[in-house]
């Protein structure tokens, strides 16, 4: 394995809380192993929180919103926002440094898009925080009646964060709490945590009152459903499974939280006969591959037009034998490890169900040995000749795995690619302008890309449709989803 310097924030791996500004240790007592999972070897241990340690998280939440977080007006809040993007940008490479060892993230591939896509997201949220408004309404009533809609925080916001990328996926939440006013609890994934702990030192860094922004380490089981069902958490943004989204529906009753559920998904990639391969190839690969495989919207239900079967799959499977899977730290990885143990035996057990169905394996499909064979790795792998009703073809795998799925017209490509219950991406390769207008209005998912896949922006933001959640990250919704409206009567 590449030999990198250990980050300074690891030289205690005995990670604590980090509650009201500062560093505590857990109620029980209780800790939980977090492993490299490029070798195997446990990088850290995390205090295992439990319901107390939730309620004075949420407890110290409650004190910073009605203290002194309400009395920083938009622009001092805009102020924190940018000082803060300033120091995630100045400790970027630390806090990616930490996501590869906790998660096993290729560093040095996703660096700078990485770096320049969170900066920017920061950067929106900052110009949000001066950008929210209410109205004026004209009314009929009698007398000298002047009638507004206001907007206000909604409070406390409870942050549960995925373990495939929380280095980014905690902007979503922190970014539109700051710029609205809102105040949070992070319960990042017990398998990787460690970057979204440093990055609640730098927001006290950036000036950020003790107890705006607390984390809270632990199992989902545990500390993730005590937040979730907490009586003064105002609302729930949640990144995960579509199981325990339905989960935290079911919690979020007890006070009516409001809800924003980025849930599972198995979305559609579908290639025309008329697509441009040199491009369609390596953008549907990737689509697939990207953080291996590990990624919500990963199009893995490939679509290909049946004039270019063959000739695509073939192309598929050449490149994928290019990528480079190793150590997470080396320049040219491409393809880390999967998460865990229990993540890699659940994509090999993909795999032999994929084969047995009658999938044909063209490449791919075997965990690494020789020097990774201590971590969790597998090759990318693409299965041809698949069936929209196979397993694969059906069920998230969240790992590196491909399903190619021939088709001959649009009408059978949009009804096969709407035959699932999830829709959160989807993706159509055509250069015909009547094609790709007939996909993008039919396809029923919460994004759609054209000619390319996973591009992101928080101007625009992201959400699912059917079982892959609802709610919206990034752009003025998403904002709005941290604001309730309320309506004022002045007789004068």
């Amino acid at each position: 394995m590449t030999s990198i310097p250990t980050p300074s924030f690891l030289s205690d791996p005995h990670k604590q809380h980090f509650i009201d500004g500062q560093w505590c240790g857990g109620d029980s007592g209780a800790r939980v192993d977090t492993f490299n999972p490029a070798d195997g070897q446990r990088l850290a241990t995390l205090a295992r929180g439990n319901h107390a340690d939730v309620d004075r998280a949420v407890t110290a939440a409650r004190r910073a919103f009605e203290g002194p977080w309400s009395r920083f007006n938009p622009a001092q809040r805009q102020q924190v926002i940018m000082r803060f993007a300033e120091l995630f940008e100045k400790h970027f490479e630390e806090l990616a440094l930490l996501e590869s060892l906790d998660m096993g993230s290729p560093l040095h591939t996703r660096l700078r898009p990485a770096k320049n896509g969170a900066v920017q997201n920061l950067l929106y949220y900052g110009s949000q925080a001066r950008n929210i408004s209410g109205e004026t309404i004209p009314n009929s009533l009698p007398g000298n009646v002047t009638s507004m809609i206001i907007k206000a925080p909604v409070g406390v916001v409870g942050g549960v964060l995925a373990w495939n990328g929380p280095m980014f996926a905690q902007l979503n939440v922190i970014g539109p709490a700051l710029a609205t006013g809102c105040t949070v609890v992070l319960k990042p994934a017990e398998d990787a945590s460690l970057a979204v702990l440093r990055t609640a030192e730098l927001l006290m860094e950036a000036g950020l009152p003790p107890g705006v922004v607390n984390v809270v380490t632990g199992l989902g089981s545990e500390a993730g459903e005590a937040l979730c069902s907490h009586g003064d958490v105002n609302r729930i943004a949640f990144t995960g499974s579509t199981a325990t989204g339905r989960a935290i529906i079911r919690a979020s009753a007890g006070n009516m939280k409001r809800l924003q559920l980025e849930l599972g998904g198995k979305s559609p990639d579908i290639v025309f006969a008329d697509a441009d391969l040199d491009k369609a190839v390596p953008g549907v690969a990737m689509g697939v591959f990207n953080n291996t495989g590990q990624i919500c919207f990963a199009g893995t239900r490939i679509f290909v037009q049946r004039a270019i079967e063959d000739e695509f799959v073939e192309r598929l499977a050449t490149f994928s034998r290019t990528l480079k899977v190793g150590d997470p730290l080396a320049k040219d990885t491409r393809l880390g490890p999967v998460i865990s143990q229990r993540q890699l035996d659940q994509v090999l057990g993909y795999v032999e169900v994929g084969a047995r169905e009658g999938a044909k394996l063209v490449a791919g499909g075997q965990r690494l040995g020789g020097e990774l064979a201590n971590g969790y790795f597998i090759e990318p792998t693409v299965f041809a000749s698949v069936d929209n009703s196979m397993t694969i073809a059906r069920e998230e795998i969240f790992g590196p795995v491909a399903s190619v799925i021939p088709f001959d017209t649009i009408e059978e490509a949009l009804a096969l690619a709407n035959a699932t219950d999830y829709g959160l991406g989807s993706g159509v390769w055509s250069s015909n302008v009547t094609t790709v207008n007939r996909m993008m209005h039919g396809i029923q998912a919460g994004t759609v890309w054209v000619n390319c896949y996973g591009l992101l922006d928080a101007a625009v933001g992201f959400g699912g449709f059917k079982h892959s959640g609802y709610g919206w990250k990034g752009g003025p919704s998403q904002t709005e989803g941290f604001l309730y409206q309320k309506a004022v009567y002045i007789n004068a």
